[in-house]
C-alpha cells in the first residue's frame, strides 16, 4: 500500500468514524464502498468489518444508556444467519461480481430506504426485526454496509432517533466481529491479500480520531446533514464499484 493510499484510506476511516459518532452510522456507508474502490472487494470489506468493530465499541460506550436491548435480541439471532449467508457467496462469488454485488447492494438498500421514509406505516413486530437482522448480516458480509437495511427499519417502525442510534452500535460490532471470524474460518479473504501489519494498525488507530471529531461535531451538526453526507458518499462509492464490476465481467 503505497503512503498516498494510506493517507486516503485513513481520510475515508476518520469521516466514516466521525459520521458514525455523530449520527450513529456511517462507518459501514462511507468506508465500504471507498474501501472497495481503493483496495478491491475482498480487502476493501473485510478492512471496512475490521475498523467499525472498533468505530462500533467506541460509539457503544458513549451511547449505551439508551440501547433497546428487546430490540437488539430480536434482531441478534437472524443477523448472524445472514453473516453465514453471505460468506457463502464471498467464498463462491468471483471478484467481478462481487463489485458488482458490493456496488448494487448499496444501491437498492438506499433506495428500499428513501421509500420507507415516504411510505411506511408498519409497526414493529419480531418477523420484521428478524428480516432486517438477516438482511443486515448478509449485506455486511458481502459489501460492509449493513445500516441501510437497518435505516429501512427503523423507518418502517418510526424508531425514535437517539435509542436507534445507540442500538445499532451493538448490532454493528456483532456483524462485523461475526463476518471477520466466519471469512477467517472459511478462508473466504487470504491473509495473504491483506495491507501490511502496520498499514493495518494504522488504519484502525484512525477511528479513534474519528470518533473524536465526531463528539466535538455532535452538538452541532443536525443528525439530518451528518446522515445526508454519509449516504451520498455511499451512493457515489456504490455507483463506481457497480460500474467496475460491469466493466471487469
Amino acid at each position: 500500500m503505497s503512503p498516498l493510499m494510506l493517507i486516503t484510506c485513513c481520510a475515508v476511516v476518520i469521516l466514516g468514524a466521525a459520521l458514525q459518532r455523530v449520527a450513529g452510522m456511517g462507518m459501514g456507508l462511507v468506508a465500504a464502498p471507498m474501501l472497495t474502490l481503493l483496495l478491491g472487494p475482498l480487502v476493501g470489506v473485510t478492512m471496512s468489518n475490521s475498523v467499525a468493530v472498533v468505530a462500533a465499541t467506541l460509539v457503544m460506550l458513549a451511547t449505551h444508556q439508551h440501547v433497546d436491548w428487546r430490540r437488539w435480541l430480536q434482531m441478534a439471532p437472524l443477523l448472524l444467519i445472514g453473516t453465514a449467508a453471505g460468506t457463502l457467496a464471498v467464498d463462491r462469488i468471483s471478484i467481478a461480481w462481487l463489485d458488482v454485488l458490493v456496488g448494487l447492494s448499496v444501491l437498492l438498500a438506499l433506495f428500499v430506504s428513501f421509500l420507507m421514509a415516504r411510505t411506511a406505516t408498519v409497526r414493529g413486530g419480531r418477523p420484521l426485526a428478524m428480516g432486517a437482522g438477516f438482511a443486515a448480516g448478509f449485506m455486511n458480509t458481502t459489501s460492509g454496509v449493513a445500516a441501510p437495511a437497518l435505516t429501512a427499519y427503523g423507518l418502517a417502525i418510526k424508531w425514535e432517533q437517539r435509542s436507534f442510534a445507540a442500538t445499532l452500535q451493538p448490532t454493528f460490532l456483532v456483524a462485523n466481529v461475526a463476518s471477520l471470524v466466519a471469512k477467517a474460518g472459511t478462508g473466504a479473504v487470504p491473509l495473504t491479500s491483506l495491507p501490511a501489519w502496520w498499514a493495518t494498525l494504522i488504519l484502525l488507530a484512525a477511528v479513534p480520531v474519528g470518533v473524536f471529531i465526531g463528539r466535538v461535531l455532535h452538538s452541532r451538526t443536525p443528525v439530518a446533514v451528518a446522515r445526508g453526507l454519509g449516504v451520498a458518499i455511499a451512493l457515489i462509492g456504490g455507483v463506481v464499484a457497480a460500474v467496475r464490476g460491469f466493466i471487469a465481467i
